[in-house]
């Protein structure tokens, strides 16, 4: 029996709130102090990488089952236990001592955020049936995301300035204790279980598939591609999703219906949330190691540009919210990744020797701009694509595609960079240097090399960084290519299953 409340109640729509700001806030703290976590624990760029990717992974993985788990046992315990466990893993993160163990808290805090991201979502919707107001409890929902995105990076620069970096992971501990004591005491509970259920060969295979790829390509480019481990992970990669799609074919009820892919709008909604997510991380993480692991700027003058490209959002947020029922999201997307596109290209031009705020402020803008036209259409534009009973589904679907893609960017990005930097000191370095690259990577040579060697490492990390952001923006036209060729206005939503023009109409 489906228990939704008639009414939202402010402290329920609080509780939300501060739920999914704790979840987004998560995901910026590290951009301002990978130079901090690569200094301490010596860590290589694919290390640095798989801090961003080990919080979003499981964030990606879960987040589409999370929403059914909902729907059966409560919404409310979904939330409550989201916000002890991403407290949890925060914790772990702000008492490491070595780089794996911060890669355990930030897994453990990502399987809280795709709890909560979900299930908090849910809930407002379950308790405002009037279309009117669903619509404005999602605009504070989102702007919750928005503030979260611009504090956190701004606290995590400030509180790795002026103490260790580790103190930046003590906000979201604080956030998370908060969000399940405002969970169990402010928020209304509801479900709706008729017709869910947990797809488990779906849950397992998806994420074996995805976590495997992931690894294979981050560790590809320090193992190297013909290293046995890499072989068998990439192997296991594409058995697994193999899989997936045969468990999501013979599932009574998948957790994603394939048929989805059908719908042109749809699948090329899919591929501008893979391309264009992982060209925008993709180039943030380049931004932050330069600026911090190579540069060696402090935490806040590092985190100034993510504060900048956070703020632009919640300016643009009014105005956006009017542009979504006026234009088509085709052309919001393309006003999106168009800009991101051109901001990517600039950054890739800039000397990697350039720190001052005023020459990133050009290109941050325009990715700024990019992002928040992107991301507050792309779910428009899936889910406006699908029939009206699949939107949920396609909702979740993009998400997962799109948080994929973020963790996918510094992943590939990372290997790419330092691949071609590693490539470019080939024949540069000699004794203690030479051993310390073939050891630690580039960024261990320019932090710790001979004067000689650091200004080589410095010259082909700039190399590699330039040509990792330019493959960003090349992510980002594919995404624009593929939104002009595919995306359309549906004036009539078709059945899922039935026979599916080339465009949607």
């Amino acid at each position: 029996m489906t228990n939704a409340v008639k009414k939202l109640d402010v402290g329920t729509l609080i509780a939300c709130c501060l739920a999914v700001a704790a979840a987004q806030l998560c995901i910026t703290v590290p951009s301002p102090i990978n130079g901090e976590i690569q200094t301490a624990f010596g860590a290589s760029g694919s290390q640095v990488a798989w801090v961003t990717s080990a919080f979003i992974l499981p964030t990606a993985i879960l987040e589409l089952n999370f929403g059914v788990v909902g729907d059966l046992f409560g919404r409310k315990r979904l939330l409550v236990l989201g916000g002890f466990v991403l407290a949890l893993g925060e914790l772990l993160n702000a008492t490491s001592q070595n780089i794996t163990m911060l890669w355990a808290g930030q897994a453990l805090a990502g399987v809280g955020a795709a709890a909560l991201f979900p299930s908090s979502l849910a809930v407002i919707a379950a308790a405002t049936p009037d279309q009117k107001d669903r619509a404005k409890a999602v605009s504070t929902w989102a702007l919750s995301i928005s503030l979260a995105s611009a504090v956190g990076p701004l606290s995590s620069g400030v509180l790795a300035t002026v103490a260790d970096f580790r103190w930046a992971f003590v906000p979201p501990v604080v956030l998370g204790i908060a969000v399940g004591i405002a969970g169990w005491a402010l928020v209304t509970d509801s479900r709706a279980p008729e017709g869910r259920a947990l797809d488990w060969p779906g849950q397992i295979t998806v994420a074996v598939g995805l976590t495997a790829l992931l690894w294979g390509i981050i560790e590809g480019g320090d193992r190297g591609w013909s290293s046995p481990s890499i072989v068998f992970a990439l192997v296991l990669a594409a058995v697994a999703l193999v899989g997936f799609v045969v468990a999501e074919k013979r599932a009574e009820s998948p957790m994603f219906n394939l048929d989805l892919l059908r719908i042109p709008s749809f699948a090329a909604a899919a591929v501008v949330a893979l391309t264009g997510m992982f060209g925008f991380i993709g180039t943030a993480y380049v931004v932050s190691i330069r600026l911090g692991a190579v540069m060696h700027l402090s935490a806040l003058r590092a985190g100034m540009p993510f504060v900048i490209l956070q703020l632009i959002p919640l300016l643009l947020a009014p105005v956006l919210s009017r542009m979504l029922t006026r234009v088509e999201p085709r052309w919001l997307l393309m006003g999106g990744l168009l800009p991101m596109a051109a901001g990517q290209f600039w950054i890739a031009a800039l000397p990697i020797t350039t720190t001052s705020l005023a020459a990133f402020i050009g290109p941050v803008l325009l990715l700024g701009v990019g992002f928040i036209c992107v991301v507050s259409s792309l779910t428009s534009a899936a889910v406006n694509a699908v029939p009206i009973e699949m939107t949920g589904m396609a909702s979740g679907a993009t998400s997962l595609v799109r948080e994929f893609g973020q963790g996918l960017g510094p992943a590939v990005i990372s290997t790419v960079a330092m691949s071609a930097a590693s490539s470019a000191l080939v024949g540069k370095l000699s004794g203690a240097d030479a051993g310390m690259e073939a050891a630690a990577g580039p960024l261990a040579v320019v932090n710790a090399g001979s004067d000689s060697a650091r200004a080589a490492a410095q010259d082909a990390l700039a190399h590699g960084m330039s040509l990792g952001v330019v493959i960003c923006g090349c992510a980002s036209l594919l995404g624009a290519v593929v939104t002009l060729l595919l995306v359309r206005r549906n004036t009539a939503r078709v059945a899922v299953g039935a026979p599916v023009p080339v465009a949607s109409a």
